[in-house]
């Protein structure tokens, strides 16, 4: 079988989550050939991969968004676009449900350039009739240089290279989900979604934040990124997500209920299960298994480890892992320094197995996340945790529905420093507390999270998938 994975923002650019267990399907599965569909930020990153690609990735399609961001019109892109393809446009602008088969076709079967359209009368036309009956307060020139900020890189994608393959699979919904919605047309073969994260919600909260959005555009922008999802969930022949309240919230953004399966996270447990015990030298170790990024709320991290540190002298904490955002890391440090907090270091991406043999237990600060493996492994390695309530920390934590293995460590609100310092100093200070959360995430892992069931799940989808699709 040859499978195409569309991958936006992550593998292999990128170390940890999703990379991860990218980059553990693939080498699973030797008897499937594997291209990989990338989207990336900045072509300065081509070819910087970090990860070796196994054999069996036979070709990389990359493309990079600010890419679109050079292109230019010119005379020979002028095109007359029909009633029909006018209409779809303007439903596109308006992240309403536009036809993406007509927009699929001149994109790629037509080949019309992006340019020939946001730089056409036709485009300049439906701007004016939306801002005047949408924004009628709002500067015309702020709406023109938003929609084309926006929709530029659709257009853009719409035009690259299609790589042919057996199956589809895109690991998010958004542009991923697009381009493997259009994959599956060009080619008439299936698509699959798999979402770690609920793609939406997560553009969703980044736009409310964003200071570069126009406040009166936030929502065009929103319903954007929903429009994107409402396409990949319609096209879709399987719809998955690694547990069952994120299985429920893709049946609420609009998934139809028979696509959607729950496929969980699994890990090769041997690597961290003979991890013996820390052996005791008068400080209590707490490891961070995390990408440098604010998604990751570092910095609350920071200022629990502060104030606990007030309470316990003798702690440390490790931060591990890449940096994604080198201006946030250096916030981190920054903050780090001006606190003045002694025994606190990141010594980057390390080998987490042999970090985790002077580990007493773990923490985890994000503010979303979907299934962690870092708290999978963690738990393997007998570490009990620390999570924010976020994802699907509870039931790693304590158990989903039916286990009764019992607690492997503290759930605190999200963003709440002083929730989590506490729960900090609890698994600290009480040493049989962690024994016992610790045989309990072992058994939790060894039940209901294993890498082979994971691979046999996600092989047993595409095959079924590829069954119907031919029947």
């Amino acid at each position: 079988m040859r499978i195409c994975m569309v991958l936006e923002g992550c593998y292999p650019y990128v170390r940890g989550g999703v990379s991860s267990w990218m980059h553990s399907l693939i080498t699973s599965n030797p008897g499937h050939d594997y291209v990989l569909w990338v989207i990336g930020a900045k072509a300065e990153d081509a070819g910087k991969f970090k990860y070796e690609l196994p054999p069996n990735v036979k070709e990389v399609h990359e493309v990079f968004l600010d890419s679109a961001l050079n292109l230019s019109a010119s005379r020979g892109d002028y095109y007359h676009f029909t009633d029909r393809e006018v209409s779809e446009l303007k439903k596109l602008i308006l992240s309403q449900n536009p036809d993406w088969n007509v927009l699929f076709h001149m994109y790629s079967d037509k080949k019309i350039s992006a340019m020939s359209f946001l730089m056409s009368e036709t485009f300049l036309n439906i701007l004016l009739d939306i801002c005047k009956n949408n924004y009628p307060h709002a500067a015309f020139t702020d709406y023109f240089h938003t929609i084309r900020s926006m929709f530029l890189p659709i257009l853009y994608l719409l035009g690259t290279e299609i790589p042919t393959a057996d199956v589809y699979h895109a690991t998010s919904t958004g542009y991923g989900g697009m381009l493997a919605s259009l994959g599956a047309w060009k080619n008439e073969r299936p698509c699959i979604v798999t979402e770690h994260g609920i793609y939406t919600r997560e553009r969703e909260e980044e736009i409310l934040r964003a200071r570069w959005v126009v406040p009166q555009f936030r929502q065009h922008w929103i319903n954007m990124f929903y429009m994107l999802s409402r396409c990949a969930y319609d096209r879709a022949a399987s719809v998955t997500a690694l547990f069952p309240r994120y299985s429920e919230i893709q049946k609420e953004l609009g998934c139809a209920p028979a696509k959607c399966k729950v496929i969980g996270n699994g890990i090769r447990a041997e690597r961290f299960l003979p991890i013996p015990e820390k052996e005791p030298d008068g400080f209590t170790d707490i490891t961070a298994v995390v990408r440098i990024h604010p998604i990751k709320d570092i910095k609350t991290m920071i200022h629990a480890f502060f104030a606990l540190k007030r309470r316990l002298p003798n702690v440390r904490l490790h931060i591990l892992g890449d940096t994604d955002d080198e201006e946030y890391a250096r916030e981190c440090r920054d903050l780090i320094a001006q606190l003045e907090i002694p025994d606190i270091d990141m010594p980057g991406n390390v080998n987490v197995a042999e970090y985790f043999k002077r580990t007493d237990f773990t923490v985890l600060s994000s503010i979303s996340e979907g299934q962690p493996l870092a708290v999978l492994e963690s738990l393997a390695a007998g570490r009990p945790c620390v999570t924010t309530d976020v994802g699907c920390c509870r039931d790693l934590l304590e158990g989903a529905e039916g286990d009764t293995i019992g607690a492997a460590g503290i759930i605190v609100p999200p963003m709440h420093s002083q929730a989590l310092a506490d729960a900090m100093e609890l698994l600290a200070v009480h040493d049989d507390m962690r024994r016992e959360m610790a045989e309990c995430g072992r058994k939790r892992v060894q039940t209901y999270y294993q890498h082979q069931d994971m691979v046999d799940n996600y092989n047993k989808n595409y095959e079924e998938v590829l069954s119907n699709w031919r029947g």
